[in-house]
């Protein structure tokens, strides 16, 4: 887990959700509710955001987009395959396939803009490597410039901070149920969104329940953040198998695949460890009366959940995708305002 204190957190940028202090997390999102329903955005003319994505992306490009123009922001938006191939590594000896080091890179785009938000996903090379997230933190240390996480190998604090904007949006109590659940998709996934979930639900005081087959735990270090922030919060933190037990009850049911740690970057031994699993989508008969379903999106109708359920009145996620602006615009000025 990343050791930077919430103050440092407030001031550079977001890297993980939990380095804020659940009170501002809670007024970031009353604030998202706020420009939600009509108020005035801050004018933030003058300064600039960058934003650089070496991962597709249809919400968060189209909702940091948006959330520039609504605060006036002058924008700088590259894409990762018209970049060089980055170095993160220390002492590197670069005669290979990488151009530019992340140190060069970072600090150039640090003298652009004033803020910079970056996606990275996890390359499923190396599990150590994944989890030092090399290039989130490449640019944190070398940007000069605050840094968001616009997901990164480990964490998707901007979901997360959707995510908690939902929920309040929708009154869903502060100390209700609140199910992750793992679910059957044909590709392994990363673990950034169910991470950054695990510990949002956490975080803002709920009772949360990890439901997954066995073998598709989630890190050590990511259930131990999120006990750790559930203590904090007054919530609590289960990790069960039993989904009839996990289901009940529950005012919250989030779904998202991600891949088996034992399995990672091995795709056919995943495919075969999974292939018995595909029973776990997400049907009306999951969800307890006046449960809400969640999912961050992308999603594979009639593979991660039914149809009849993304499309009746249990699903949430239009607003979750909706709160991505309102979330990130809030985000955003607290970073420059």
């Amino acid at each position: 887990m990343t050791p930077a204190v919430a103050t440092r957190a407030a001031l550079r940028g977001l890297y993980h959700l939990g380095d804020l202090p659940a009170s501002q997390v809670a007024a970031l999102a009353a604030r998202a509710l706020e420009l939600r329903a009509g108020s005035a955005p801050a004018n933030l003319s003058g300064r600039a955001l960058g934003l650089l994505f070496l991962n597709p992306s249809l919400r968060t490009q189209a909702s940091f987009q948006r959330a520039a123009a609504k605060l006036r922001l002058d924008l700088v938006s590259l894409q990762g395959d018209k970049l060089w191939t980055l170095e993160t590594a220390d002492g590197a000896v670069m005669d290979g396939a990488a151009a530019e080091h992340v140190r060069e890179a970072a600090a150039v785009l640090g003298r652009y803009v004033d803020v910079l938000g970056l996606r990275s996903f996890a390359t499923f090379r190396s599990l150590a490597e994944d989890l030092a997230d090399p290039l989130l933190n490449g640019f944190r240390r070398h940007a000069g410039v605050p840094v968001i996480n616009m997901e990164s190998a480990l964490w998707h604090p901007c979901q997360a901070l959707a995510d908690w904007t939902t929920l309040d949006q929708l009154q869903v109590p502060q100390r209700a149920k609140f199910v992750l659940t793992w679910a059957w998709h044909p590709k392994p996934l990363p673990q950034a969104v169910p991470n950054s979930t695990l510990c949002m639900a956490a975080q803002r005081g709920m009772d949360v329940v990890l439901l997954h087959p066995p073998g598709l735990e989630l890190h050590e270090t990511v259930l131990a953040e999120a006990r750790r922030l559930a203590a904090a919060s007054g919530g609590r933190v289960t990790v069960t198998h039993d989904r009839a037990s996990a289901l009940a009850g529950a005012s919250a049911v989030y779904a998202k695949s991600y891949s088996s740690l034992r399995h990672w970057g091995d795709a056919a031994a995943e495919a075969e460890f999974r292939a018995g699993l595909r029973d776990w989508c997400v049907t009306p008969e999951w969800l307890a009366p006046g449960a809400r379903f969640f999912h961050c999106l992308p999603v594979r109708r009639n593979v991660i959940v039914t149809d009849a359920v993304l499309d009746g009145p249990a699903s949430a996620v239009l607003d979750q995708a909706e709160n991505r602006l309102h979330g990130q615009t809030a985000l955003l000025e607290h970073v420059l305002a």
